[in-house]
């Protein structure tokens, strides 16, 4: 039997950008999904403190140190510049495997976004 479980999460980051027009994604810091154990094109699930709104989409690159965390296409009208977001990815394992497993959380500086 496989169950999901959380592999990766980047806890409280704030928008800093939200792009209506564009294809669709999240941009992430690349430094933040490195920390985060996260790839590009990974499915991620969006929880957004301010409103409560709950989403997926997928992850893109965006660049190191600069804090980014950019909500792109729909995803843009579930989430306001400056709202708390925590980011969270899944993966399946076996679930004596699970027991033991232990995800890749970071916690940035939530001002910044970067990592302390």
């Amino acid at each position: 039997m496989l169950i999901q479980v959380v592999k990766s999460k980047i806890h409280r980051v704030r928008v800093t950008q939200a792009d209506l027009n564009y294809i669709g994604s999240i941009t992430i810091d690349e430094d933040l999904m490195n920390a985060s154990n996260l790839i590009e094109g990974e499915k991620v699930q969006i929880v957004n403190i301010n409103n409560g709104e709950r989403f997926e989409t997928y992850v893109i690159k965006g660049a190191r140190k600069s804090g980014t965390i950019c909500l792109n296409g729909p995803a843009a009208r579930r989430v306001a510049m400056g709202d708390v977001i925590i980011i969270i990815g899944y993966g399946y394992m076996g679930f004596e495997e699970a027991k033991l497993f232990k995800p890749s959380l970071v916690f940035p500086n939530e001002e910044t976004n970067l990592i302390d």
